[in-house]
């Protein structure tokens, strides 16, 4: 075996690695194809997906002798690994892919198919080129290899699951004392959870599940490796795509409280419609036992004209009707924090509760926490004592200072039409220039388009200057501001969030407070 082949294919095997970690990472971020999610972008993006140009190697292996073909390959092949790695440095990527054990999995079953033609070769005594020429193949087509390596592996990953699903069946059924909190909700899940949690754990040895571990996967991952076998109160995210997954997540943690936040639109898409999401956050209510306590909000439309087939017990939360079991007023929102009076049912008593958070709408997360810890005995000089301790949940309406001319009000976790426009209320209230940077809203189904519009409207009215984070994604964000007459010198448009703040810095102003609303994954890349 020859140096030429020798650098040929070790020039194959590099180019495949930075080709696959990219396949990998978008098959991550699109949930390994749940949904079809990879499989739609795959549709949207050919050109990502497959670089024909590659396939012009192919030509070297038509008319020429063994010799003059390597060279040229080793040639052809080294510029094409120096073009893609230099590409790949150039490249923005806000979430790296994480090497799973479901990810190393799919790394053999792709390493198996690169085996293939090496065995035939050597089998058959065939030239040691068609090796390359089939490297060439499969890397030219790797995001389609990707997605079938995931169908290869499906009966292995169900196995996986079922086995880690038994274990954490097992361990929650041997903590008979330990209770579970559901939380979910379009809006506000992460929120209301680190709230509950603060709350709780002034009085009881609580567990909230980590960082955004809110669908199945997540939730037995949380019970196996986080779970603390003295646990009291379980607080437990409960996400979803579509219909029936809260009664899935219902099935695994029994739970005996349940909140619902918000009801909204997120995740439209997946949903099909707004009565599908409806009924699918009220699986979680539904799912309570005769004796458990569900926290709803009366102020949302919504929920309060929902059809309860459950006898559990329900108690509402509300800023404008005194009729709810708690029920606040007097709300004052600076850019310091919130101060607000609360009433509870049969108790003519005004309780005051101050927090440092952020915007109105955490004022009914933290209601539903309070009501909550009040039921399970918390005393209220305790729950406010909680409450003004209760810190930012991270990238959800977050004030920090970049320095002394810049704060930054990160908004950057998701964004969706309520939490948009809450954000812009909060930036509303800051004493300077007001900046805002975003990529737009997402998965909104055929409603996307007018809801980016209003959002840019929206924008118009509070914003000194807008930089928007890709031209195709903020296109309608853009004509919103347009068609409200806002001043284009004051609207940038840019690919990259990074260049945003090299734009901020080169103002003038004294103090600046940007919102960063909303921060796509890669797979949305421009």
């Amino acid at each position: 075996m020859d140096i030429y082949f020798i650098i040929a294919f070790m020039a194959c095997i590099f180019y495949a690695f930075y080709k696959y970690k990219k396949a990998l990472q978008m098959l991550q971020q699109n949930w390994y194809n749940e949904g079809n999610r990879y499989l739609k972008w795959l549709s949207h993006n050919v050109k990502k997906v497959v670089c024909f140009s590659e396939l012009l190697l192919l030509a070297v292996f038509i008319p020429f002798d063994y010799q003059f073909k390597i060279i040229v390959l080793d040639i052809l092949l080294l510029y094409l690994c120096y073009a893609y790695s230099q590409k790949n440095k150039k490249d923005q990527t806000k979430i790296k892919l994480v090497v799973t054990k479901r990810i190393k999995r799919l790394i053999m079953t792709i390493s198996l198919v690169y085996l293939i033609p090496v065995l035939f070769s050597v089998y058959f005594e065939q030239s040691p080129v068609l090796i390359i020429l089939c490297f060439i193949i499969f890397n030219t087509f790797a995001y389609l290899i990707v997605y079938f390596a995931n169908i290869i592996n499906k009966p292995i990953e169900k196995m996986v699951f079922l086995y880690y699903k038994r274990q954490a069946i097992t361990k929650l059924k041997n903590m008979p004392y330990m209770k579970v909190i559901g939380i979910t909700g379009s809006y506000g899940k992460t929120s209301s959870k680190n709230i509950l949690y603060d709350i709780l754990s002034i009085k009881f040895n609580s567990f909230k599940t980590p960082k955004n571990f809110n669908t199945t996967y997540g939730l037995i991952n949380s019970i196996n490796n986080y779970l603390d076998k003295f646990c009291d109160y379980f607080i437990a995210e409960m996400g979803a795509f579509k219909q029936g997954d809260i009664k899935e997540l219902c099935d695994l943690m029994q739970p005996q409280f349940g909140i619902i936040t918000t009801i909204g639109t997120a995740h439209l898409e997946s949903f099909g419609n707004q009565e599908n999401i409806i009924n699918g956050k009220f699986e979680l209510i539904e799912s309570l036992p005769s004796n458990g306590i569900g926290i709803l909000n009366m102020d949302d439309p919504l929920q309060r004209n929902y059809n309860i087939k459950n006898k559990c017990n329900i108690l509402w939360i509300s800023t404008e009707n005194k009729n709810a079991d708690l029920y606040a007023t007097n709300i004052k929102i600076t850019s310091d924090g919130t101060k607000f009076d609360c009433f509870f049912k049969g108790d003519k008593k005004k309780y005051t509760f101050e927090t440092n958070l952020l915007g109105d709408h955490n004022v009914y997360n933290i209601l539903a926490g309070v009501l909550l810890g009040y039921k399970l005995g918390i005393n209220i000089d305790r729950l406010q004592s909680a409450v003004s301790r209760v810190q930012p949940v991270e990238h959800r309406l977050q004030l920090k200072h970049y320095n002394e001319k810049i704060s930054i009000i990160d908004d950057a976790y998701n964004s969706n039409p309520v939490g948009s426009k809450k954000a812009l209320d909060v930036l509303r209230l800051m004493p300077g220039k007001r900046v805002i940077v975003t990529p737009g809203m997402i998965e909104l189904g055929s409603e996307q388009y007018k809801l980016n519009y209003e959002f840019g409207q929206q924008i118009s009215k509070v914003a000194d200057y807008v930089i928007l984070v890709g031209e195709k994604q903020t296109k309608p964000i853009y004509e919103g501001l347009v068609d409200s007459h806002y001043d284009k010198t004051k609207i940038c448009v840019i690919n990259d969030v990074k260049k945003a703040f090299r734009i901020i810095d080169d103002f003038s102003d004294k103090k600046i407070y940007v919102l960063l609303e909303n921060d796509l994954p890669d797979i949305f890349n421009e």
